[in-house]
């Protein structure tokens, strides 16, 4: 990369390829940040692809790990080539100019948006690890990405979860909230909350994939 001062990235494995062509025509529609792109084992057909286009400003390929693709979305953000980062999942549909985010990142913090739907189903505060901004490398994204590399059950978020959710304490020290329009969620909308002004719509879950279809195949 030319500059190294700040970037997303995005990443996904053969599983979830079938996303990226669409999320990148809506990142690059609205926005002029760098986007670099973290291979978590995609097919030799995608990764041709990647290659050839010009779009994305890095790629990074990371040592196997044993686990799913959304367990390197740490390790994905540790090798980072910029000062700040921010991850975005491929299930984003993102509807604008994102960069606005990185105003809101603390040093040695994640910065992430609380997840609602969880927090009041679930009866404690969560954070949903579609979208990660960071500056530098913060001690909690060494922690998330050593416990991801072990033996994690159901996904990324849940193992942070549990690492900072022990005090209310440790997840305010470790996480920042972000601004809810980076990082809208689909169950939000269910729940009949919903803003003009965001900025990256998340189609979580299968119900979220089969939308994508939709729209991919309806244009």
């Amino acid at each position: 990369m030319k500059s190294n001062k700040r970037c997303f990235i995005t990443g996904c494995d053969e599983n979830t390829e079938w996303q990226l062509k669409w999320f990148l025509e809506n990142y690059i529609k609205h926005n002029d940040t760098p986007i670099v792109f973290a291979d978590f084992g995609v097919s030799e057909e995608m990764r041709a692809w990647i290659y050839q286009v010009s779009e994305f400003a890095d790629i990074i390929n990371l040592p196997k790990q044993g686990t799913g693709g959304w367990f390197y979305k740490p390790a994905a953000l540790l090798a980072s080539p910029c000062i700040e980062t921010c991850w975005l999942d491929t299930d984003i549909q993102v509807l604008g100019d994102l960069s606005g985010v990185f105003d809101y990142v603390e040093d040695n913090k994640l910065g992430m948006v609380e997840d609602r739907p969880w927090s009041k189903r679930r009866g404690e505060k969560w954070h949903n690890s579609g979208v990660v901004a960071i500056r530098g490398k913060p001690a909690m994204l060494h922690k998330w990405a050593n416990e991801c590399r072990g033996k994690p059950k159901v996904g990324d978020q849940e193992v942070l979860h549990g690492i900072v959710n022990l005090t209310p304490l440790l997840r305010m020290t470790h996480i920042t909230d972000l601004p809810n329009i980076y990082n809208w969620l689909r169950i939000q909308v269910i729940d009949g909350e919903d803003s003009s002004k965001k900025l990256a719509m998340h189609w979580t879950g299968q119900k979220g994939k089969d939308q994508i279809r939709k729209m991919m195949y309806n244009g």
